[in-house]
């Protein structure tokens, strides 16, 4: 019976050490502003952890902010989850800052790691300026504000209202401190990582993940009604990836991508047009601009910036058919930088644009585009001479020293030449035929002014 007894002992031993090992833990990061892709990527890693039936999610997360219909896509994801997330700020000198704070108050578990913050969470309005903490002073009646169209002070007091009311709703959920929560959104307030764990706006301060793990162990949480008792003493880690769908999104949902991808475009489509048959341009034009299309739609985009890039373009394009000596290309490269800091001037973290950037664009590109339209012009005015009218008589310069056959280069082209005569490297020759794409050249010899013009 001992016996007996010790191989069930050790079969339970073993049997709960292998439970406890299988316990799998699905770890995210966000890193960086919160927008659509960021949104697309925890919902996609938490439908991952469901259907892998984990037993945690660890978020780690290190955000300025970010969009508020993202932010709420992933509240809402993480509210309604079956597996328990832990939201995790980390690493050292990380921040949590206006939707980082909703997202690690909406979390089962928030935690920070020491020298991190939060706070800040007072929304942005898109024209770049916060919400207003306090009320205006103008007096409204309740049939006023159901009928009359709503003031932009009222609207913003009605988005600080909402965010206040939701901000308040998750801290309550878990039993954290809901007064400085409201503090976050109307005074901009901001806790380090032991004042927030002093004042019950967190659960816990751990220096790493594997703390983090051991300080949660046998910690209860509520899950779909439903209280989990977490183990996490043994796990298997699983660090989940973005696919490459997410990647491609969160690059092109980026305010620089979207200006380079939009200028591309337009030289693509330009070029091709004055080209016809070059192909190349206009696919990669059309693709460029379908692309920063969609940028546009998912980022917050002012259009009055929009309109002044598209003048600035057009007195870039103005200088190249009527040069006035730098001024309407100077105009147009201050139209577009101008344009394109206003467009991504919306306030919220981490969608603005490098003044540096922008500048440095806009001279390459305006260079260029100057350069383009000029080379077309000149182009399209070669083309409306037919013939040997725009060849023959006309002066080249032979690129090599020949006798028989060689090469000239007249009209910005490098042609086929024979000559009876000898002829020097760089010499002037004046064409007198053409044969096919052979040009029948003679060097142009100086001459006294008794003598006659070579062209007669």
């Amino acid at each position: 019976m001992k016996r007996i007894a010790l191989i069930a002992a050790f079969i339970l031993a073993i049997s709960t050490v292998a439970a406890r090992a299988d316990t799998n833990v699905v770890v995210l990061n966000i890193k960086g502003a919160i927008g659509v892709a960021t949104a697309d990527y925890v919902l996609s890693g938490i439908e991952h952890a469901e259907t892998s039936n984990a037993d945690l999610i660890i978020l780690e997360m290190d955000t300025p902010g970010g969009l508020m219909a993202p932010m709420r896509d992933i509240v809402q994801a993480i509210l309604g989850s079956s597996v328990p997330v832990a939201t995790y700020v980390t690493p050292a000198g990380a921040r949590a800052d206006s939707a980082g704070t909703y997202i690690l108050l909406a979390s089962h578990i928030a935690a920070m790691t020491p020298t991190t913050h939060l706070g800040a969470a007072t929304p942005v309005s898109l024209g770049g300026g916060d919400a207003p903490a306090e009320d205006s002073g103008d007096e409204e009646t309740d049939d006023d504000a159901e009928t009359a169209p709503l003031s932009g002070t009222a609207m913003e007091r009605k988005v600080l209202n909402d965010a206040v009311a939701y901000i308040r709703s998750l801290a309550e959920r878990y039993d954290r401190n809901a007064e400085w929560a409201e503090k976050a959104v109307r005074d901009a307030a901001t806790l380090t990582a032991r004042e927030a764990l002093e004042q019950n706006v967190i659960d816990f301060v751990a220096p790493n993940r594997a703390e983090l793990l051991r300080v949660i162990d046998g910690v209860e949480v509520e899950v779909d009604s439903e209280t989990v008792t977490l183990a996490t003493d043994s796990v298997v880690i699983e660090e989940y990836e973005p696919g490459w769908r997410i990647k491609i999104l969160s690059a092109i949902a980026n305010p620089e991508t979207v200006l380079l991808l939009g200028l591309i475009g337009l030289y693509g489509l330009m070029y091709e047009g004055w080209n016809p048959g070059a192909i190349v341009p206009g696919v990669v034009g059309v693709i460029c601009l379908l692309l920063a299309a969609y940028g546009l739609q998912v980022l917050p985009v002012n259009y009055a910036g929009l309109a002044l890039i598209f003048v600035g373009l057009a007195l870039m394009t103005a200088e190249a058919f009527a040069p006035s000596f730098g001024a309407l290309g100077l105009g147009g490269i201050a139209a577009f930088v101008f344009g394109s800091i206003m467009m991504f001037d919306s306030g919220i973290p981490g969608f603005g644009i490098s003044i540096t950037f922008v500048v440095t664009i806009a001279a390459v590109f305006a260079l260029l585009f100057i350069w383009l339209i000029s080379y077309l012009l000149k182009l399209r005015k070669r083309g409306a001479v037919s013939g040997k009218e725009s060849i023959v008589l006309g002066f080249g310069t032979a690129m090599q020293a020949f006798s028989g056959d060689g090469k000239v280069w007249l009209e910005g082209e490098a042609w086929s030449a024979r000559s009876s005569a000898d002829i020097e490297k760089d010499q002037q020759v004046i064409v007198r035929a053409l044969d096919g794409l052979t040009l029948e050249v003679e060097p142009v010899v100086e001459q006294n002014t008794d003598e006659k013009d070579p062209r007669t």
